[in-house]
């Protein structure tokens, strides 16, 4: 599958359980930081595990393209950095192709350097706004010039003599507290984010790794997180967890497919991540943590999930929203076949994802016939349980790996099936989607 070749229409009907081992990618948050702090460190920084979807191997090129030697070698990445402040300026646009994780952390770590860059992407990502980035790097010197809205192709001119900078974010977002710390990083003194709700810790645990001063606190405020400016990075040796946001798809499946047992090893559960599999249990899915660990500061298991046909809707707490963010269109689906209502509040960040995630599921769910309802920052799926959708319908995907998986996952429970008109944004996350389902026992067809 390619997330930027010809459309790919997919379906997946129901009918047989599924059973067996899903070894999802790696950690895609994770894999995205791996690259670049190992560009911005100096000596070499050996990453196993990394994902290599569309949206990793973009940011991979675009740290080539800022001077970095990034290669393949044997299964293993090697990237010899730069060092911070080190950037060269590209010789060409920087294509971030679907990843808005990609481009407004690429964004952060040249705006404090004295180089100009381009970005684009692809449909999907010229739609989404950039001012949540541009506007904080604004404060540290840098200068952004994009289509109306802070839409991308936009032009970043970086600072010449940036200023350290200190910023409450106005919703949580850890693109945005990362880009700016990022951008910190070549800043003199001591640069601070400021977090009313804690979101996906990973930068702030792999700035440390590589030997960056960071300080975490919970003050008043909120969370407070303060970075010192100019360190010198260190290349580290990463493994990659697995990644929870791919572990979703073959968990909830394994909920809502009559028959199945599903064992998805090895999955990071950072509590800024596991949100939904706390939710799946509240709803009294069968999902359990077996070979519970630590790896490399971070918590990791083996999760195991089975159909039960047991499941309640429920309320999702609102504060839970930074750590299942890009897991509500699936956990939408599940509530589909669970009984009586699922309300999801305080979720307007999903209304700028690849894709307006609220509109675009609660589309898919009523072709499907499940009775949906929908706000500027929250949603309610009516449940029709373990047997009620009736699918049947073609789904849009508009270019949203995420849209499109959810929209084939509800298709292998649905009475009729369920198509969507285009899976190839799959390959930006998850490129063995389609193989591992099918391994699982899935019927997914093409065309």
């Amino acid at each position: 599958m390619s997330g930027h070749g010809q459309p790919i229409p997919m379906t997946a009907r129901p009918g047989h359980p599924l059973n067996g081992v899903a070894n999802v990618p790696g950690d895609k948050s994770i894999s995205h930081r791996s690259l670049i702090l190992g560009a911005l460190s100096v000596g070499e920084t050996r990453v196993t595990g990394l994902l290599e979807g569309e949206d990793v191997l973009d940011t991979a090129k675009a740290m080539r393209a800022f001077g970095a030697q990034v290669e393949r070698q044997n299964g293993t990445w090697v990237v010899h950095g730069v060092g911070v402040g080190g950037f060269a300026e590209p010789s060409d646009v920087i294509d971030c192709g679907n990843s808005g994780t990609g481009v407004r952390l690429i964004m952060g770590c040249m705006a404090t350097s004295p180089i100009t860059a381009t970005f684009t992407g692809d449909a999907s990502l010229r739609g989404r706004p950039m001012g949540r980035v541009t506007d904080p790097l604004s404060l540290f010197g840098a200068q952004s010039f994009g289509r109306q809205g802070g839409r991308l192709p936009m032009t970043v001119v970086g600072a010449r003599e940036p200023v350290p900078v200190r910023y409450a974010l106005p919703v949580p977002s850890a693109q945005v507290k990362s880009a700016i710390l990022l951008a910190g990083l070549n800043a003199p003194g001591e640069t601070v984010v400021i977090e009313k709700e804690a979101t996906r810790d990973h930068t702030e645990r792999m700035l440390a790794g590589f030997g960056a001063e960071v300080r975490v606190e919970d003050g008043a405020e909120g969370r407070v997180i303060t970075l010192v400016g100019q360190p010198e990075l260190r290349a580290q040796t990463i493994t990659v967890p697995r990644d929870p946001s791919s572990a979703a798809f073959p968990v909830c499946a394994g909920i809502v497919v009559p028959g199945s047992d599903v064992l998805v090893p090895n999955i990071g559960l950072n509590p800024t991540r596991a949100g939904l599999f706390t939710t799946l249990r509240e709803m009294g899915a069968d999902l359990s943590y077996e070979n519970l660990r630590d790896e490399g500061g971070e918590p990791v298991a083996d999760l195991r999930a089975r159909f039960g046909g047991n499941l309640k809707g429920l309320e999702v707490p609102p504060e839970r929203a930074a750590s299942m963010i890009d897991e509500y269109p699936i956990l939408s689906v599940v509530a589909a076949f669970a009984e009586g209502p699922t309300v999801m509040r305080g979720v307007k960040e999903l209304r700028v994802k690849e894709s307006d995630r609220i509109d675009a599921m609660a589309k898919l769910l009523r072709a499907a016939g499940v009775e949906v309802e929908e706000g500027p920052d929250w949603w309610i799926v009516h449940g029709r349980g373990a047997d009620g959708v009736g699918g049947g319908a073609v789904a849009e995907s508009r270019l949203d790996h995420r849209i499109a998986m959810s929209g084939l996952i509800l298709g292998m429970a649905a009475r009729k099936g369920m198509s969507v008109d285009d899976g190839s944004p799959i390959a930006t996350s998850f490129p063995i989607f389609e193989a591992l389902m099918r391994d699982l026992g899935a019927d997914l067809s093409r065309g």
